[in-house]
Formats: structure tokens, sequence, C-alpha cells
């Protein structure tokens, strides 16, 4: 009989992404998310999708009847919002999941967390997984909560059996919100395309999936793994995506100075009340070069990564495919 994984945030592009690597790999799974209509990854006969709100103790348990491990996929993401409103759903909902994983008998659970709980490096000393979080991130709603959620962790493992998986940037196929796949669509097919002065890890998000998969066979329990790849400025990224697309877009350079001007706007907007991811912290992380290593995984976990240019065209062609209307923003 095969083995069942809960997996949480079933509908997000690495939640669809890991459903359909544990399928590959001989695994049953549950997926929980809010509305089973919104998931892109087709059916299987070993896939069950129950509707539910992770946050709710007792569809948690519900949801984890049965089942032998838990992927910890589901989060409040993006860079809007109160810190409370982060921890509530990051932290406070990943303690309860984890004591509801100890009464119903879960093996092991993997954690999503996230690269920027560590500090970030530079292209000669990318961040590794031994020194903690360091500003602007430190700063930011959704690291903290991530940050303090991984304190939380070191002391639970004990108990039961937890392994932290922390990508960055993910791209790649069934983004079908779009999540982090905005970035390609603010680029392609543009004219001009204006960039910050940083820089991002980026990584496919299948690799991501499978690093995941790795992680529930062979990681060790109270280990963190950095799932990374390519440390690419945004100038480089952004003109590789617009010559994918066929043209060659002009790149206009976004000083500092102007960037912070726009984040001191953004924080105006959110004191009198109006919803905006823009801020002054949001401003000075586009200025940094985010770089990690993935050495960790690879050694480990036996990780291997395919070259981000895959995960750009991987991207690109489900949204030919699925929405169009997104490539002619």
């Amino acid at each position: 009989m095969k083995e069942t994984v809960l997996l949480t945030g079933a509908n997000s592009l690495l939640g669809v992404n890991t459903i359909r690597a544990l399928l590959a790999e001989g695994y049953a799974v549950r997926g929980l998310l809010r509305d089973r209509t919104s998931y892109v990854g087709g059916a299987d006969p070993d896939l069950e999708l129950m509707e539910g709100n992770f946050t709710d103790p007792d569809c948690l348990r519900q949801a984890m009847a049965g089942c032998r491990y838990v992927v910890h996929c589901a989060a409040k993401t993006g860079q809007g919002g109160s810190y409370a409103s982060y921890r509530q759903v990051n932290t406070d909902a990943t303690g309860q999941l984890i004591r509801t994983a100890e009464t119903c008998g879960v093996r092991r659970i993997v954690y999503v967390g996230s690269a920027n709980i560590f500090a970030y490096g530079d292209e000669n000393c990318p961040g590794n997984e031994s020194v903690p979080i360091r500003p602007p991130f430190t700063e930011s709603a959704y690291a903290k909560s991530k940050f303090e959620t991984q304190q939380l962790i070191a002391h639970a493992h004990f108990r039961v059996e937890i392994v932290t998986v922390c990508p960055t940037f993910m791209l790649g196929a069934y983004d079908s919100r779009p999540s982090s796949g905005r970035i390609i669509c603010m680029a392609y097919g543009k004219r001009w395309l204006p960039y910050p002065p940083g820089g991002k890890n980026f990584v496919h998000v299948a690799d991501v999936a499978q690093g995941i998969v790795a992680a529930l066979q062979r990681g060790r329990s109270g280990e963190c793994y950095l799932l990374a790849n390519e440390n690419i400025s945004y100038r480089d990224f952004f003109g590789a995506v617009g010559a994918l697309s066929g043209r060659r877009p002009v790149l206009v350079p976004l000083p500092a100075w102007l960037l912070a001007a726009v984040g001191w706007i953004g924080d105006l907007l959110q004191r009198i009340g109006i919803d905006t991811e823009i801020s002054s912290v949001n401003m000075r992380i586009l200025c940094v070069k985010n770089y990690y290593t993935n050495a960790k995984s690879v050694t480990e976990l036996g990780m291997t990564y395919r070259p981000v240019t895959q995960a750009v065209a991987d991207a690109v062609g489900w949204f030919r495919q699925y929405r169009p209307q997104w490539l002619r923003w």
C-alpha cells in the first residue's frame, strides 16, 4: 500500500509541482487547498484534493488522518500587510500543524521555509545555512515570520521529525496566479525595461519539488537545506527574458536613490491605510545582491539543478498555453 503525504497549499506554484514529483515517486497525495477548482496539475488516481484551511485545527486533524508524512507549502507570502498577519499564518498556524502532526502519528514533516532566514552574500561569497537573517530582511514581515517559525522548529524537531527546505526565487510551469512568474510577465516582450541595482538567486520550481522529495527521503531532521541555483543580477535576468521574447529590450537602470524615494511614498500610503507592496524595506531589498549557494543540498540530498533559462522557458511556455493574456501586460 502506498504511503500517503499530506501537502498544504496544493494549488500554489510549488504545491502543484511537488504533488507531481511525489506522485512520480510512488506516493499517494492528499492536497489541502481552499478551492479544488483552482488546482491546475491534473487528475491522478493517487491524488485526493481536500478543501479546507490549514489554520483550522479540526480541518488539519481530518486532513492528516492516515498520512505518514506532511509537506507544508502553504504560507502567507507577498510583501504587504502587518507583521501580525504574517505571524498568525506563517508561525502560529505552523506551530499548530506540528502539534497536530504529533498527535496524529505523522512520521516526518518537510517544512518549506525561505532562503532569506539566512544571510545573503555576493558573487564571491554567497550566503549559506550557517549565518542567520540580516538586514534589510530583518524588517520584512514575511522573512521575519519565516525566521521566527524556524526558531520554533528548532525546539519541535525532537518530538517529530522536521526537515526544512529553503528555496530561493522559484520559476517554472503551473504558476496559475501568477506568483513569482509576475517578474517574467513584467519583462516579456517589453521594449523598455527598467531594472534595480541588485540581484537574486533563481531556481527552477521543479528542482525545488525534487528537493522536497529528497528531504522527505534522506534529509536530516532538524537541518535546513537551501534549494538554490544561479545568482543573477536583475539587469542580466531581465535582458534574458526580453531576448526570449524575440525583442531586445532597452535596459534602463533605476538608481538606489529613486527606489528609496518610491519606498518612502509606499510607507506613507500604508500609514494612511492604503494596501500596497511598495515600501522602503522592499525597495532596499531590490538594491542588494541576494545570493546563495546550494552546496549543502548537492552534498547531502544529492541535488542537481537545471539552468534558470529552462525555468524561464518552461514558465513562458505554460503562460503561452494557459494564460496568454499575462504575457501581453
